[in-house]
């Protein structure tokens, strides 16, 4: 009885070591400093020099409290006045999504500012990259972006888009521009390109050092529907994506904007989600796209079976030839470090361009997984060669 209850013992207690935080188990660089995303004043969250994470709460009646990051949890420790704090093991460079379980409760962290993804407003946090620079905040000319409210009638819902305008877009009236629809991924809306992507900096960037043209960038949300009344009465909603881009974004773009109205000079990218859609709204609609980005998906995600080319997409890829006189520019983008599931969906996308002699660039973003800085240098190498 003895021996069965120290082997049960000992069991409790390799459960509990398993679960204790990255601090208590290797040594940590005792170098944060508060993160670039922390709401005003605040001194957590914070950020090492090995990408760790810091976080510290308040909360005296608490009995648990962890960090959740990366799909990790992290415990936290409690001192005497009531704070929790406690450390994550090296995070990945780039921008990642946090929240806090307090016993049990799920919170975003007051410390830092809110960004919609997961499905939710939530907590962010920036680990710092050494090419951060490409959508740093930097010293030269910078666009505008806006925020245009529209009503659809296609979902019956008002809507709204988020427009980066190029610098010096207000200095000539009669300047035009080229047009690049940008969209989001799943659980994530309008906001994501600009707060987390940082889409608007890094064309300020490209285009202050000549390296992309001055270009508008429009931003809508991808979730779209319209309810459909089924036989037992019960609404089920339909996407209706494609057609408010068709039918109603790109008019109202053309129409409150100097845009240069013509399938050579409108361009169409996505992430993951945005990049399923995006594919498929620039291949039913090649009199209205020239140029196609996909970050991170492809139409035929998640599927990493041979894609036949007589029924994909109603054959339209079927004709290499045709394709390549259609398309100026197909351009493809994955992270090393992503779940299996996303380089094999886009390999096998891949295997069929080159069995339909497709002309393609493909990027491979080193040591970044499905997150934002993989989306963030996609765009980054994408915009350098859209409109050219």
């Amino acid at each position: 009885m003895i021996v069965n209850n120290l082997k049960i013992l000992s069991m409790a207690i390799a459960m509990v070591m398993g679960n204790i935080t990255f601090a208590q188990t290797a040594k940590v660089n005792d170098d944060f400093k508060p993160s670039e995303v922390n709401q005003p004043g605040k001194l957590y969250p914070q950020v090492n020099s090995q990408g760790c994470v810091r976080v510290q709460i308040s909360a005296p009646d608490a009995k648990m409290v962890q960090l959740d990051i990366g799909g990790v949890t992290n415990n936290l420790v409690k001192d005497g006045n009531g704070l929790w704090t406690g450390e994550s093991a090296p995070q990945d460079p780039g921008f990642h999504y946090y929240q806090l379980n307090v016993d049990g409760a799920s919170v975003p962290d007051p410390g830092s500012r809110y960004f919609y993804g997961a499905g939710r407003w939530g907590s962010g946090i920036e680990i710092p990259a050494d090419d951060s620079h490409i959508f740093a905040l930097q010293d030269v000319p910078h666009g505008l972006v806006s925020e245009l409210n529209y009503f659809s009638k296609h979902t019956g819902l008002m809507r709204r888009c988020f427009v980066y305008t190029p610098p010096g877009y207000e200095a000539d009236a009669n300047m035009r521009y080229p047009v690049l629809y940008l969209q989001h991924g799943s659980f994530e809306d309008e906001t994501g390109w600009i707060g987390q992507g940082k889409a608007n900096l890094i064309l300020d960037n490209l285009i202050a050092h000549h390296k992309a043209l001055p270009m508008i960038v429009v931003m809508d949300n991808g979730y779209a529907f319209k309810p459909l009344a089924s036989a037992d009465g019960n609404a089920r909603p339909a996407s209706v994506f494609e057609e408010v881009m068709m039918q109603e974004i790109i008019p109202l773009i053309d129409s409150r904007f100097r845009t240069v109205v013509h399938r050579d000079h409108r361009a169409i990218a996505g992430l993951s989600m945005g990049a399923n859609q995006t594919m498929r709204i620039a291949m039913n609609h090649l009199d209205h796209f020239a140029w196609y980005g996909g970050f991170s998906g492809t139409a035929n995600y998640p599927s990493a079976q041979p894609i036949d080319v007589d029924t994909f997409l109603d054959g339209k890829f079927k004709n290499g030839s045709w394709v390549n006189q259609q398309l100026q520019l197909l351009w493809l983008g994955v992270g090393t470090k992503e779940e299996p599931v996303f380089p094999k969906s886009i390999g096998a996308f891949r295997n069929m361009l080159e069995q339909q002699g497709i002309r393609h660039v493909f990027y491979v973003s080193q040591g970044t997984a499905h997150e934002w800085h993989t989306w963030r240098r996609s765009l980054h190498q994408y915009a350098q060669l859209v409109f050219k």
